[in-house]
């Protein structure tokens, strides 16, 4: 079973699609007016986890990531620059993919770009003006609140406490009511589209309405983001998507908690801005930064310091080493303890995913498994067989995790020869030389490591071999 925590109920849900098998999910994008940072991030990654999960668990996923590419930031970033609005976002939405395969996010079957979907934005305007639940003054058009009187149970917004004078000023448009939004703008800026409800663009919270249900139907399954979202962007969605059809927009809403940098909230002031490129250019790994950002429950705040990357560092180096321990595993040793092992860790590795994606649990499974497993390498109690079903089920869970990070690699011929030659000292029980080739090895970046498998070794880059 396969359980969620719904936003829109407050609680946990079994999963039970519209389509048996299959799985529509809707996720909110980036908008491109600079370089996503790791708060960004960290939401995708969570999506990309519950994507992969649900594919794993034997869904079939059907997924969409939108790309704001027209709002108050990028018209007045392709203005300051003097250039077209288009040349100006495709420089970022190049970026953000590139970002996208260095942290080895999975690519959504649909990327729309809001410039794009222009029409269906427009037909969906002119359906919630033509049922009254919208209305234009000035050349603007804007939802009115008050005729959808579910608006809030998204966010539990008191919709009371929004009257003017109460917790909102009145802005700077003359909306009906300072609480409506607005669904398209007239034009004011030089960039604009020329459509049925004059020269203009569109408002924000409408783009994602009308690509969701372009790709995923009136109703779908899952909508994912930021918990910074769910008032008003979220909240918005669902009040004009549901005016305009008359049915129940999304199942389940999931929202990711907010990313700390060392306890504070993220900002340039602080100097503790970081995008991805800031962090790899550092040198850091990004197969470390995405585990960092998984490794919490995605509802639970995540602190990020330089320390946690670190320590992070720290345990995809030991989960690619024990990976690549298996290979140097020998004989023909039947272990049947190896076969339990896995069947416990790929049932925990299941049943804590599938409880709202228990992240730290799952990974609790695995590292007892691999615990045991090592005890038994350490023992010289595991067979060529055993090695490779234990690999196999790394491999399998990876598909998830996407924290495999380690290729097949040569010592050069001089330093396979030091290995070679310290192999020959200890058979002879030439002891000191031995010692003094592992030491001559070390300050070369090698270390050394005798196994009942043989002598295995592994450089300061990671990588290893025997």
């Amino acid at each position: 079973m396969v359980r969620f925590y719904n936003t829109l109920t407050r609680k946990k849900e079994e999963f039970k699609p519209l389509k048996e098998g299959t799985a529509g999910i809707y996720t909110c994008g980036p908008t491109v007016y600079d370089f996503a940072h790791i708060g960004n991030f960290r939401a995708y990654v969570f999506e990309d986890m519950l994507h992969r999960f649900l594919e794993y668990a034997g869904y079939t996923v059907r997924r969409v990531m939108n790309i704001t590419d027209v709002d108050d930031k990028t018209i007045a970033g392709a203005m300051k620059e003097g250039t077209d609005l288009r040349t100006y976002t495709d420089r970022f939405v190049g970026a953000f993919i590139s970002d996208m395969e260095t942290l080895r996010l999975k690519k959504p079957d649909f990327i729309p770009r809001a410039t794009e979907h222009i029409k269906e934005m427009e037909e969906l305007v002119k359906t919630l003006l033509a049922k009254g639940y919208a209305y234009e003054k000035d050349g603007d058009v804007y939802f009115s609140i008050s005729k959808f009187p579910a608006y809030g149970r998204l966010s539990g917004v008191d919709l009371e406490g929004m009257k003017p004078g109460a917790r909102v000023a009145v802005d700077e448009y003359s909306k009906e009511d300072a609480r409506d939004f607005a669904l398209w703008k007239k034009e004011d800026s030089g960039i604009y589209w020329d459509t049925g409800l004059g020269r203009g663009r569109p408002g924000w919270h409408l783009e994602c309405s009308a690509m969701s249900m372009k790709y995923l139907g009136e109703t779908f399954d899952i909508h994912t983001g930021g918990e910074d979202n769910i008032f008003p962007h979220h909240e918005n969605e669902i009040a004009q998507s549901e005016a305009a059809t008359g049915k129940k927009f999304v199942n389940y809403w999931l929202h990711c908690a907010y990313l700390l940098v060392n306890n504070e909230k993220m900002s340039k002031s602080r100097g503790n801005f970081y995008t991805l490129r800031d962090l790899v250019g550092r040198g850091f790994n990004p197969v470390a930064i995405r585990y960092l950002l998984m490794s919490s429950h995605y509802r639970d705040h995540l602190n990020f310091t330089e320390n946690s990357l670190k320590q992070s560092e720290n345990t995809v180096r030991n989960y690619n080493a024990f990976y690549q321990s298996l290979g140097f595993c020998r004989g023909d040793a039947d272990n049947k303890a190896i076969k339990e092992y896995i069947q416990q860790a790929r049932e925990g590795f299941r049943k804590e995913l599938g409880d709202d994606l228990n992240i730290s649990a799952a990974m609790g499974a695995v590292f007892g498994f691999i615990k045991n497993v090592n005890i038994e390498i350490s023992s010289g109690n595991i067979g060529a067989s055993n090695a490779r079903e234990a690999k196999n089920f790394i491999e399998e869970i990876d598909f998830v995790l996407q924290i495999l990070d380690w290729q097949e690699t040569e010592l050069p011929a001089e330093d396979a020869l030091l290995v070679q030659e310290r192999e020959k000292a200890r058979r002879e029980k030439d002891f000191e030389k031995a010692d003094r080739i592992r030491e001559t090895l070390l300050r070369k970046g090698i270390s050394l490591e005798d196994t009942p498998y043989g002598t295995r070794w592994k450089t300061g880059s990671g990588q290893a071999g025997r």
